[in-house]
C-alpha cells in the first residue's frame, strides 16, 4: 500500500527460514527553526535512531531561518496542506494552534505510557507550564500536582529549552586597573568570578554601564580604544517578541505582572498591566538603556545584534539567551571567545529577597492532529528517544539544553559547557508570556507601544496604558474578563 508518510515496502525474511517480516518506511517531516539545536537533533537522528517497533523511521527536519519561522509554519497549517507529523512550536502559539485544531491533545497516549510519564515526572514545573499545558497552568501548581496530572491538558515536549543571563569580558572584569577604579568610584567590587554576579543588582548593571561606556581615545584595561566602547546591552527591539522578553523580568522584579490567562475571566488588565510596579520596572528598564549601543534607542537591537556586538568586542556585558553562546566562545566566530564568563542576571530587591524573575525561552515540539495511529506512536517514540537521558546527555554536550532533572542533576552538567551552571540557576525564576490566541495581537501592539518609550516618543506610563486599554478591550471582545 502507498500512504503520504509510507511507501509500503515489504521485507522479506530469509527464504531458508520460511518467514517474512512486515516493515514500514515512514518519514516524520517536522517544521523546526534553523539553528544549532535543531541542526543537532537532526543529525543525531541521522546518525543514531532505530525505532523500537522495527520500522525504518527517518526523522527529516525542514530547516526554516526564524525571521521566516512564523509565517511558514502559519501558512502550512492554515492551508490545508498537511505536510508537517511534527513541528516545533514557540510556547506563546499553543494556544492559537490548539484552539485551530492542529495540535494533537496527548494526554491519552500519556495515560497509557508509563514512559512518558516518567518523562513528565523528570521535567523542571516551569518547562511542563510553558511548553506542554493549555489552558495554561502556572508552574507552582504545576509542581504541585508533581507536574503529571489528568487534570492537566498536555500537548508538547520540550525541544530546546531556553532562558537568558549574564555574558561578561573576564579580561575587564578581571583587571586590576579597573577593579581598582570602580572601587574607587563606586565603593565595590567589579563582579570577576560567577559567584559574584549572585548579588547583582539593576543598580549594580548601571554602574558598570556607566563605568565601561567609553569613547575612542580612551583607556580600557590599558589598551587605547579606537572606536567608541559601551558597557552594557539587553534587549530592545521592535521585531518579534524581543523587548517584551526583557521587559517582562522588570515588571516582575517590581512587584507587578502581565495578564494572568490562568485565571480568566476573572484577571484584571486595568491597573495590572498599567500598574506603579510596571512602570517603575519600565521606567528602570528605560534608564539603562542610556549604557547600550545607539542601536538601542533605534529599537532594533534584538539577541542576534547584542551577540554580534559582543562578539566584536565592543560591549562589557549583555544578557542574552543561552541558545546563543556557542558561537561566543567559538575562536572561529568570536573575538572575546576567551575572554567570556558567565552569571545571573541582576535582580531587583523585592519583599526583602532579591528577585530574578525572567520570561522563558526556548520552544517545545508537537504532534499534528491529522496522523494516523502507526505514525502516532512513531512519533511519540521520537519523543522518547529525544527526551532519554543519553540523548539529552548528548545534546548538551554539542552545546544545547535540557529540561530534565535527572540532566541536569548529572555531578558533570556544569562542566559540559561553560554556562551550564548559570542557565540551571536560572530555570527556577522561569515564567511564561500569554498562551490565549490573541496574544499575536497583544504582542503586535505592546511591542509598537514598547518601541515608541525605547524610542523617546512616549513615556513608560503612557505606553503602559495604551497597552492594557488595548489588552483589557481585545480579551473583553474575546470574552476571556468578565
Amino acid at each position: 500500500m502507498t500512504h503520504y508518510l509510507k511507501t509500503g515496502l515489504l521485507l522479506t525474511a530469509s527464504m531458508f527460514l520460511g518467514s517474512s517480516a512486515l516493515a514500514e518506511d515512514i518519514t516524520i517531516r517536522m517544521a523546526a527553526p534553523d539553528w544549532g539545536p535543531t541542526r543537532f537533533m537532526q543529525e543525531y537522528a541521522n546518525e543514531t535512531y532505530k525505532a523500537p517497533s522495527g520500522n525504518n523511521v527517518k526523522l527529516e527536519i525542514d530547516f526554516i531561518p526564524w525571521p521566516n519561522f512564523f509565517d511558514r509554519v502559519n501558512a502550512s497549517l492554515n492551508s490545508g496542506e498537511q505536510k508537517y507529523q511534527m513541528l516545533v512550536s514557540d510556547s506563546q502559539w499553543l494556544g492559537t494552534f490548539i484552539e485551530a485544531g492542529y495540535f494533537l491533545k496527548l494526554n491519552d497516549l500519556i495515560a497509557e505510557d508509563e514512559e512518558l510519564q516518567a518523562i513528565i515526572k523528570d521535567l523542571h514545573p516551569a518547562l511542563v507550564s510553558g511548553y506542554s499545558t493549555y489552558p495554561n497552568v502556572p508552574a507552582d501548581k504545576v509542581a504541585e500536582m508533581g507536574n503529571y496530572s489528568p487534570d492537566i491538558n498536555y500537548y508538547g515536549f520540550p525541544q530546546f529549552p531556553d532562558n537568558y543571563f549574564t555574558y561578561y569580558r573576564t579580561d575587564l572584569f578581571c583587571d586590576e586597573g579597573e577593579n581598582a577604579a570602580y572601587q574607587a568610584k563606586y565603593g565595590s567590587d567589579l563582579p570577576c568570578d560567577a559567584s559574584a554576579w549572585e548579588d547583582m543588582t539593576w543598580d549594580d548593571w548601571g554602574n558598570i554601564g556607566e563605568f565601561f561606556t567609553r569613547s575612542a581615545g580612551e583607556t580600557l584595561a590599558g589598551k587605547t580604544l579606537e572606536s567608541d566602547f559601551y558597557g552594557v546591552a539587553y534587549q530592545a527591539g521592535k521585531p518579534l517578541d524581543f523587548s517584551t522578553m526583557q521587559i517582562n523580568a522588570f515588571f516582575w522584579q517590581w512587584g507587578g505582572g502581565i495578564w494572568d490567562e490562568s485565571n480568566e475571566p476573572n484577571s484584571p488588565v486595568l491597573g495590572v498591566v498599567n500598574s506603579d510596579e510596571n512602570v517603575a520596572g519600565f521606567e528602570r528598564y528605560l534608564e539603562l538603556l542610556q549604557h547600550a549601543p545607539p542601536i538601542a534607542k533605534t529599537g532594533q537591537m534584538g539577541i542576534f545584534e547584542i551577540q554580534d556586538l559582543y562578539m566584536q568586542g565592543k560591549i562589557a556585558a549583555i544578557i542574552d539567551w543561552a541558545a546563543l553562546a556557542a558561537p561566543v566562545v567559538d575562536p572561529q566566530t568570536s573575538q572575546v571567545s576567551d575572554v567570556t564568563g558567565f552569571g545571573l542576571m541582576p535582580g531587583n530587591m523585592l519583599n526583602g529577597k532579591l528577585d530574578r524573575s525572567a520570561n522563558l525561552g526556548g520552544q517545545p515540539f508537537v504532534l499534528t492532529t491529522w496522523n494516523d495511529d502507526e505514525v502516532i506512536a512513531e512519533a511519540i517514540d521520537l519523543v522518547k528517544w529525544w527526551l532519554s537521558e543519553d540523548t539529552q546527555i548528548a545534546a548538551v554536550k554539542a552545546g544545547g539544553q535540557s529540561g530534565l532533572m535527572s540532566v541536569l542533576g548529572n555531578p558533570d552538567y556544569d562542566s559540559w559547557a561553560p554556562w551550564n551552571a548559570t542557565y540551571r540557576q536560572s530555570l527556577p525564576w522561569q515564567k511564561d508570556l500569554w498562551h490565549v490566541p490573541e496574544m499575536f495581537e497583544m504582542l503586535t501592539q505592546q511591542q509598537e507601544e514598547f518601541d515608541r518609550a525605547i524610542t523617546g516618543q512616549i513615556s513608560a506610563r503612557e505606553a503602559l496604558d495604551a497597552v492594557a486599554e488595548f489588552q483589557d478591550e481585545l480579551l473583553r471582545d474575546a470574552e476571556r474578563l468578565k
